[in-house]
């Protein structure tokens, strides 16, 4: 097959596809020639090419969600390489493996006026977990040695139980145009053996001990659906002094569950969090969304916290870690129901599940009087009428903290950027999943500044037909109107809301999406139910304008309801 004559960009891609890099997002340039030519002729790597590196960087990161496996990016040299950082940042907090490859002048370059010339060594930084600098000049056996060697603990941190990104920033000398055929392999694997938990007698013993006559709270975070995990928490929450929270980011759905956990905690006197206080604390999973579960754990410290994962150690988001504990989640419940530790008669779970049920039931019988559309009502109707078996994307801010408020549909995979919880990104994550899965449905929950913040993600070929995009167009960070401090501050409309005068039906013409919108209360669910189901040939487009005056108050209200 054709590939650049530069040896160092055979290696790079010769050490990706050995492990295992099948899709490569590009962004085109003139230094990333060689690697350009090089994807594009290989017969087993998929190219897929977007302008916008921002955009690129987040659609790849889509991608290597849906797939769970590295996708590469690769970009030009100069200024090009910091429009990845957002994405990079997320995949970093989100244990993603993006292999992040950026073309540069030669070192002897770098500073001397040269243009697109910019300082690109380690300019990710920490938000990496392994960097290389690689260059094609004098490509010697000891450098060889050095960049197979390089490269490979590279994919090793990228690939290992504790996954993300990696950087292989290469300069590159002229000519870069030039192409011959491949006859050299430069593939090498360095294999690296995980850590595990060993489960001998003294383990077991003091497992048992810590969990005899103990509150045992278990709280997951974000995390990719997972039948075996999902089996093994459920088995594990029939013990009666367990009680197990979930955000719907966890996928993680059972009757046992308490799959709201601000909605629970709302409304809690000092008596009922004295009860619901955990001795035990075990953690699963990313980041977790509710911002009252971690007060009320700060502010109600359990004796023990154990963190069961690979990603992150050290981090003691409760101030209370005591534990950390290497194995998959799923391995661990396995092994802990395996040990059958002697019956704690409580009532723990139960009280938090009747809590849970007793919420539930007030959100069933309420009704918003005010005429005007407002938030809760659109994401009430929204996920109640979301397709089965469909993905929904949810945007941050105050988009993922409602969807928290409603019980999850079992059948459904929730997504959101958890890592670092930027509005940025949302879509060209939603259009990469969307794409390389085709025979799910997708569904793009978001606001209006998230849209327009990204509405580039818009701007390539992949734009698939079985996403829908919903924009919820409360007219500009309608977060601050239901969070303390900024809404009662007289900044709130020019600095906080930033309100804007973009229009969303243009854009959508802009790059021939369908669209339709909502502006009154009693076209909602009709038309909700319509947009879903209906097929399109395009990606399809829904702005549903709400009354930013009413949210906060139709908020409230609802608070109120399920609190007495």
């Amino acid at each position: 097959m054709l590939t650049s004559d530069k040896k160092v960009v055979q290696l790079v891609i010769d050490q990706c596809y050995l492990h295992g890099v099948r899709h490569v997002v590009i962004s085109p340039g003139s230094r990333n020639a060689p690697f350009s030519i090089s994807f594009d002729e290989h017969p087993d790597i998929k190219t897929f090419v977007i302008h916008d590196e921002r955009s690129a960087a987040f659609f790849a990161m889509g991608i290597a969600e849906q797939l769970q496996e590295p996708v590469a990016i690769c970009c030009t040299s100069g200024s090009a390489a910091l429009n990845y950082y957002p994405a990079i940042a997320e995949a970093y907090y989100r244990s993603i493996p993006l292999i992040v490859i950026t073309a540069d002048r030669p070192a002897e370059w770098i500073n001397q006026g040269d243009g697109q010339t910019i300082m690109q060594q380690n300019v990710f930084g920490k938000h990496v977990r392994y960097q290389v600098n690689l260059d094609d000049a004098h490509f010697s056996a000891e450098q060889q040695w050095k960049f197979q060697r390089e490269t490979a603990l590279a994919f090793n941190s990228a690939l290992s139980s504790w996954k993300g990104p990696i950087h292989f920033n290469v300069g590159l000398s002229e000519p870069l145009y030039n192409s011959i055929e491949k006859e050299d392999y430069f593939g090498r694997k360095i294999e690296s053996i995980p850590t595990i938990i060993d489960w001998n007698d003294e383990f077991k013993t003091f497992i048992r001990k810590e969990m005899l006559n103990k509150k045992v709270m278990v709280l997951c975070g974000q995390l990719p659906k997972s039948v075996e995990l999902q089996e093994s928490l459920s088995e594990f929450a029939k013990r009666e002094n367990v009680a197990v929270l979930v955000d719907n980011t966890s996928n993680l759905t059972d009757d046992a569950f308490n799959h709201c956990i601000d909605r629970s905690l709302q409304g809690l006197n000092d008596e009922d969090k004295e009860e619901l206080s955990p001795d035990l604390l075990i953690t699963v999973g990313g980041a977790i969304v509710s911002k009252n579960i971690k007060l009320f754990l700060r502010k109600n410290p359990p004796k023990q916290h154990w963190k069961i994962g690979y990603n992150f150690p050290g981090m003691d988001t409760y101030q209370c870690l005591s534990h950390e504990m290497q194995s998959h989640p799923s391995a661990f419940f396995n092994s802990l129901n395996k040990l059958d530790p002697p019956s704690t008669p409580s009532n723990y779970g139960r009280n938090w599940k009747l809590i849970d049920i007793n919420k539930q039931e007030r959100v069933n019988n309420f009704n918003i009087t005010s005429n005007t559309l407002s938030d809760i009502t659109v994401f009430q109707t929204i996920l109640k009428f979301l397709p089965n078996t469909s993905i929904l994307h949810m945007g941050n801010s105050s988009v993922v903290r409602y969807c928290q408020l409603f019980e999850p549909n079992k059948t459904i995979e929730y997504r959101c950027n958890r890592g670092t919880s930027g509005i940025d990104g949302s879509t060209s994550t939603a259009i990469g999943a969307a794409f390389i899965n085709p025979e799910k449905e997708h569904v793009l929950l978001c606001g209006d500044l998230s849209f327009f913040y990204d509405s580039n993600a818009l701007w390539n070929k992949y734009l698939p037909k079985n996403l829908k995009i919903i924009v919820v167009n409360n007219h500009g960070g309608g977060i601050f109107r239901i969070i303390p401090g900024p809404s009662n501050s007289k900044q709130l409309e020019t600095f906080f809301e930033a309100k804007h005068i973009q229009n969303i039906e243009k854009i959508a013409s802009a790059f021939n999406c369908d669209y339709s919108i909502i502006q009154e209360k009693e076209e909602l669910k009709k038309d909700i139910i319509t947009f879903l189901t209906k097929k399109s040939e395009n990606l399809s487009l829904m702005e549903i304008v709400t009354d930013s005056d009413q949210n906060p108050l139709s908020l409230q209200d609802f608070l109120t309801f399920i609190t007495h």
